[in-house]
């Protein structure tokens, strides 16, 4: 596949054609930060973290890093004013729904971001994606999904699967980045498929 040369934060890195902007930069020790983006999983570009400034020619626009393939002679800023602004604005709408995620802490304090610039509403789901897409590209199980749709959005366990999956997989649960996931497996399982007191007990440590 044919190599190509794009300019990142003022460095010129060699890239294969069909690479992605935060596979180039990852690439070239520099970091993006990103919530929903797994190297095993298509690019979702749901969290929005990994925008980046691309200038190809006379256009200069913000885009998705996770998704946006480099090109011959582009330039890419990951870090500006505009870049960590829109982070910053993210980051604090994030903040209302998980304030007490360690991640998203993290991240606000590289950012400056106000955890309470907005009024909390505290689902703990980002809406990251990352559950949802695992069990479907990976197991192969769909156990888990979306429910409804923009602000009432949520994430469910389908309880015939589950019942049956969940219990001896649980790799999805690491990858949430606001320990949502755990917990609402805890209350499905609790609600649609009681467990004994073993099991119980195990996924409350």
């Amino acid at each position: 596949m044919t190599d190509i040369l794009v300019q990142i934060d003022g460095r010129q890195v060699k890239a294969e054609q069909g690479t992605t902007i935060l596979e180039a930069a990852r690439g070239a020790g520099v970091s993006i930060p990103t919530l929903c983006h797994h190297d095993k999983l298509a690019p979702f570009g749901a969290c929005r973290l990994c925008i980046v400034e691309a200038v190809q020619g006379d256009a200069r626009r913000l885009v998705v890093s996770c998704a946006v393939p480099v090109e011959q002679g582009m330039v890419v800023k990951t870090r500006s004013e505009k870049v960590d602004g829109f982070r910053k604005s993210l980051l604090e709408l994030m903040l209302a729904h998980a304030p007490n995620a360690p991640r998203l802490q993290e991240l606000a304090r590289e950012y400056g971001a106000d955890p309470n610039r907005f009024e909390k509403e505290a689902d703990f789901c980002i809406h990251c994606g990352l559950c949802v897409r695992y069990c479907d590209e990976i197991k192969k199980l769909n156990a888990v999904g979306f429910i409804d749709r923009g602000v009432r959005k949520e994430i469910s366990f389908v309880p015939e699967i589950a019942a049956r999956e969940c219990d001896a997989c649980k790799e999805c649960f690491p990858l949430c980045p606001t320990s949502y996931l755990q917990a609402t497996f805890v209350l499905a399982q609790s609600l649609a498929f009681p467990p004994d007191s073993e099991t119980a007990e195990q996924f409350t440590r």
